[in-house]
């Protein structure tokens, strides 16, 4: 392995580190709720009365803050190196596995592994371990 000194970027990749941390512990404490975006958006499919506007305004806020970026800055070129059928299948077996697995990345990875939670643990365990499994075997074993 070997690392593209030309694209590390370790001061601007610690401050949206920081920055994540920041709005999740904010968003915790001012809202009691947990950022985790398969809950947000999950809950937005059976709507509550009352219950709404937060959720609206967290998803226009994750879809427009980059487009928002995009108006002012340079953004590179994105190369997705996968069909459309493998993007599908990918997004319902990630889908699929933030219901069976009660939250996401950012909801037990972020959220649940600072509040020292055993099963967010468990499950950013689970979920970066089949992550690193699949890459290997897919990269190694079937050099795709």
């Amino acid at each position: 392995m070997t690392i593209d000194w030309n694209a590390f970027t370790p001061w601007s990749s610690l401050l949206g580190g920081v920055l994540i941390g920041v709005a999740a512990a904010m968003f915790a404490l001012l809202n009691g709720r947990i950022a985790g975006i398969s809950g947000v958006l999950g809950s937005l499919l059976r709507p509550v009365r009352g219950d709404m506007g937060w959720r609206v305004a967290f998803i226009l806020g994750l879809v427009g803050a980059p487009l928002l970026y995009a108006l002012f800055a340079d953004v590179p070129a994105v190369q997705i190196d996968a069909s459309y059928g493998a993007l599908v299948a990918a997004g319902l077996l990630v889908g699929i596995g933030t219901r069976y697995g009660s939250g996401c990345t950012s909801g037990h990875g972020v959220c649940g592994l600072s509040r020292l939670s055993l099963r967010s643990l468990a499950a950013t365990a689970t979920f970066m371990g089949a992550g690193f499994l699949t890459v290997f075997v897919l990269r190694h074993l079937f050099s795709i």
